[in-house]
């Protein structure tokens, strides 16, 4: 006779069918189109559990595009800025963002030609210790720096990366005024993001929709 498959019985035992899988913090930021998702965890003396993507959830909490490409970067030293990036249609693509070590200051910025917060910016800190995950849509540019040595970053993307798509603006763009917390003097970028253009070459590549 063969043994219960080990999920049936994983997931009957009464310490689980207690747990409220369904429960995750969410908060619009005060670019509403920007989502700040806390799934929660489970924890005991062995670690925890945490379901950290259900496409019902994240559907209900207004991220319900699909998902074909997952990435996962590592910095391994603290004040590595990464951005700001984005994608042109039809390569466009939307980021869930997390840590999974270490953490980082994340950053989306409105590049829809015509929106009313066109060229405005907010900001959350993403870690392993507060397990917070930041959607940004389509149309945004995204960027971080790394707040910790050995950061890990993982990102779920909505479509496909094209090398002929891609576009960057300068992370510490004057016109942006995003408020990073890293100098000029500190900040660790590649060669590429270094010769980044300004903001204004950006307008154009999005278009706002209502």
């Amino acid at each position: 006779m063969q043994p219960e498959p080990f999920f049936r019985d994983q997931f009957s035992r009464p310490h689980l069918q207690n747990r409220d899988f369904q429960s995750m913090k969410v908060e619009r930021l005060s670019i509403p189109e920007v989502i700040l998702v806390t799934p929660p965890r489970f924890g005991d003396n062995r670690g925890f559990f945490s379901e950290t993507y259900n496409v019902e959830r994240m559907s209900e909490a207004g991220i319900d595009l699909p998902f074909v490409q997952d990435n996962q970067s590592l910095s391994r030293q603290k004040g590595v800025v990464r951005g700001l990036h984005c994608q042109l249609a039809p390569y466009e693509q939307g980021k869930l963002v997390r840590v999974t070590r270490g953490a980082i200051w994340d950053v989306a910025v409105d590049a829809r030609t015509g929106s009313p917060t066109y060229g405005k910016w907010v900001a959350a800190e993403l870690s392993a210790e507060n397990w917070s995950q930041l959607w940004i849509p389509p149309g945004f540019l995204h960027g971080f720096v790394t707040l910790e040595e050995n950061t890990e970053v993982q990102y779920k993307c909505t479509s496909l990366y094209s090398k002929v798509s891609e576009r960057a603006v300068i992370w510490n763009c004057p016109e942006l005024k995003i408020d990073w917390p890293v100098s000029e003097a500190d900040a660790i970028l590649s060669d590429k993001d270094k010769v980044a253009p300004h903001f204004a070459e950006a307008k154009g590549w999005f278009s706002y929709e209502k």
